[in-house]
């Protein structure tokens, strides 16, 4: 007689019910409040930063590259090719034993993926996302990160001297679900390792932090976009972020799309506006500004402000004064005077959406000493 596993042994107690017809994503467990802790932080995985699935050991039934999509997986159940069932993730084919007397794969086996970072930095949770993978998820992952300088190929980076610290130990994972991870390792990482036990599909991977530049490299260029994600620039709070997330703003490029920017839902009190705050790299003096309203039509911010103040408690001064923006453009700001701060807020009257914004400038002596220290102080 075979006695069933009690429920926390069971290898199939996080397996999602078969799809069952009508919304997909109906019965999906999000990450909750794992992830509130850091899914506003930037995804430094993210593609537009940069970032890229470098090699994997198999992608049997899906690619690899799918990890990085922006979108949520989506889920065709007639979709089959001549490998198989087409997920919208990566997957791997079902790792098998030595022989017949050893059907099942040794609990050391299992499948990797290196992913580069858009933007390095300190990584402060990561998303494993299992969407539509309900009875072909891992049964357990892990992940560990490396800092490589420069553009190290897959070979380089798995060469033997290369060190690789462990973020996430082997850890059981949901099927169909978002599973979260907090992460506490206070370093500066350039790829990240995804590891999954034995086999089998993961949809979608987030690796949440904060970008940590190369201030030598900044230093090399002089006059740069202070306020950039990929140079170390962040979202820190704002009036409201109904439609999308603000930290759009200071994407790299230009916008694609009307929801690929910030975009508040409609102001109905009067005398009152919609604002974003944000942090610079570093100390810098801005020059000159760019405030561009991509594919905002109908929806374009009215007027716009820009302030600024020098140190987290310092007073806030005017860098643009209260100025009438045209719908879908690109409009440049020349400062009379450059402009010294750590911080900015643009303010929109009423309301209104805004596409990308840049400060260009160069980073100040007491910026850079800070970066610098910043920096050594993360790549020990």
């Amino acid at each position: 007689m075979t006695t069933k596993p009690a429920p926390q042994e069971d290898p199939h107690a996080n397996d999602a019910s078969p799809y069952a017809g009508g919304d997909p994503y109906a019965d999906y467990r999000t990450a909750g409040d794992d992830a509130s802790a850091f899914v506003e932080l930037v995804d430094l995985a993210d593609r537009r930063l940069g970032a890229g699935v470098i090699a994997a050991n198999d992608e049997f039934f899906a690619e690899r590259e799918n990890l990085l999509i922006r979108e949520r997986a989506v889920f065709d159940p007639e979709h089959f090719g001549h490998k198989g069932k087409i997920m919208d993730g990566w997957e791997t084919r079902r790792r098998r034993g030595t022989d017949a007397a050893n059907p099942f794969p040794e609990p050391e086996d299992h499948d990797w993926a290196i992913v580069r970072l858009g933007a390095p930095g300190v990584i402060r949770g990561i998303v494993v996302d299992t969407a539509h993978f309900r009875g072909n998820y891992p049964q357990r992952v892990s992940i560990q990160a490396t800092a490589v300088e420069g553009s190290p190929s897959p070979e380089q980076l798995l060469a033997d001297d290369v060190k690789w610290e462990e973020l996430v130990p082997v850890t059981p994972v949901k099927g169909h679900a978002a599973n979260a991870f907090a992460i506490d390792v206070e370093r500066r990482f350039t790829h990240v390792r995804l590891c999954q036990h034995p086999d089998g599909g993961i949809a979608r991977l987030r690796v949440h932090g904060e970008v940590v530049p190369d201030p030598e490299w900044l230093q090399l260029l002089g006059t740069v976009d202070l306020i950039a994600v990929q140079n170390g620039g962040t979202y820190e709070d704002a009036s409201d972020k109904f439609y999308s997330s603000p930290t759009q703003i200071i994407l790299p490029g230009t916008s694609r799309k009307m929801d690929d920017g910030w975009e508040n839902r409609r102001r109905r009190v009067r005398d009152t506006n919609d604002w974003v705050r944000f942090k610079l790299l570093a100390q810098g003096a801005v020059r000159a500004v760019e405030i561009d309203t991509a594919y905002l039509k109908g929806n374009s911010a009215g007027w716009i402000a820009l302030s600024g103040r020098n140190g987290d408690s310092g007073d806030w001064f005017e860098i643009l004064p209260r100025t009438k923006l045209q719908p879908d453009t690109l409009h440049r700001f020349k400062l009379a005077a450059q402009a010294v701060v750590t911080h900015v807020r643009l303010d929109a009257f009423p309301d209104g959406g805004v596409a990308r914004m840049r400060l260009h400038g160069t980073v100040t002596e007491q910026g850079h000493t800070e970066l610098k220290a910043r920096y050594e102080d993360l790549s020990k």
